[in-house]
């Protein structure tokens, strides 16, 4: 494996790239640099490396200056390996992957496209971290460059020809590997918000190890919440009819409850199928109230996810006032000659009475 490092890196990495380039397959070659998130400060703190034939992104979140003596082959190799793990690619590609790659040589780069290249790509990192994090607590991710994976590149003057990095990525290792590209356990789930006048159900595929933290973004796009309030998870015991586990958001929330622990790095897996029901509550004024069915367990899943395969009635907007509020607001949007209705139809904005056919169509989920 070759990876062309920016001057700037190599000087801060310490290292003397060799000036000269082997021909390889350049599926094999990556371009590396290193770039700034926030710029109110003065250290830049990302690694970005982008691969030259497929524009795939990888980033290590944070790397700060002093420590860009201790960054190495072996940390971007990691970082390598697990983006791809990250979006469910099959784990045997990605060790075929490395173990064609052969072992990292450090070059000098001299490949203005592929300076702009990874230029570009850390631009829409910094933008995920930025919206991410609030660049206040230390932390470390060398799995931040996703979702720049799922960003259409290569278009030019409108005559077409662009692609999706991750997509051209997946295919080429499976066409070098002659594997499937996906090949990993997941489950399916039957979630249900209880309106009392109906209930809205979405059906979904996912990884058996999403971590909840995710699960939580699959949720807020089929059921069109906008993130603007606070969540938990309670894992029920039915044999015991009581809560198992208890997950919370952040460490605040621990304050009040010093059996709850915090969401973060927890994976679906690690209760499900063990206990077959979990509820998700979002928004503890309007108090929504999902309860989370494992349908399946499918242990070899050969698709992409997340997945939606059915959406069944509509969820209520934002802030309505809860069930109760929602059945009120319901009864007005129905009736256009309400003396209300008016204003609140201008409330409610882009929200339906019914469910879009593109809203109930089976699609995988971008949380990225």
């Amino acid at each position: 494996m070759q990876i062309a490092l920016t001057r700037k890196l190599a000087e801060a990495m310490g290292v003397k790239p060799s000036t000269v380039h082997r021909v390889i397959d350049p599926l094999f070659t990556w371009t590396a640099n290193w770039t700034r998130v926030w710029d109110n400060r003065r250290a830049e703190d990302m690694l970005v490396l982008i691969n030259n034939a497929t524009r795939f992104t990888v980033a290590i979140y944070q790397v700060k200056r002093k420590d860009m003596k201790n960054v190495g082959a072996e940390m971007m190799v990691a970082a390598i390996r697990n983006t791809l793990l990250a979006m469910n690619l099959n784990p045997e590609i990605v060790d075929e992957y490395l173990r064609l790659s052969g072992d990292v040589e450090f070059v000098v780069n001299r490949d203005r496209q592929f300076t702009a290249w990874v230029n570009k790509a850390g631009i829409e990192c910094a933008f995920y971290v930025g919206r991410k994090y609030d660049g206040v607590d230390k932390m470390f991710s060398d799995t931040v460059g996703v979702p720049a994976n799922h960003i259409a590149v290569g278009y030019s003057n409108n005559k077409g020809g662009g692609f999706i990095p991750y997509k051209k990525m997946f295919t080429s290792l499976a066409e070098l590997t002659g594997k499937p590209v996906y090949k990993y356990r997941a489950f399916e789930l039957l979630v249900t918000l209880d309106l009392q006048i109906y209930q809205a159900t979405r059906r979904i595929i996912v990884p058996a190890d999403i971590e909840f933290s995710q699960l939580h973004e699959v949720l807020q796009r089929v059921f069109n919440w906008y993130g603007h309030h606070l969540h938990e998870w309670n894992v029920i015991d039915e044999k015991n009819f009581g809560d198992i586990a208890r997950l919370v958001m952040d460490d605040e929330d621990l304050l009040y409850d010093d059996e709850a622990m915090l969401e973060a790095g927890h994976k679906l897996s690690e209760f499900l199928p063990r206990y077959k029901h979990i509820i998700y509550f979002y928004d503890f004024g309007d108090n929504w109230e999902h309860k989370i069915e494992l349908v399946r367990v499918i242990d070899d899943y050969s698709e992409e996810s997340p997945y939606l395969l059915e959406a069944v009635g509509q969820a209520p907007p934002e802030d309505v006032g809860g069930v109760g509020g929602y059945i009120e607001f319901r009864k007005i949007m129905q009736n256009p000659q309400h003396e209300d209705y008016e204003e609140m139809k201008q409330w409610a904005g882009y929200w339906n009475l019914e469910l879009s056919d593109w809203e109930s169509r089976p699609r995988i989920i971008y949380i990225w």
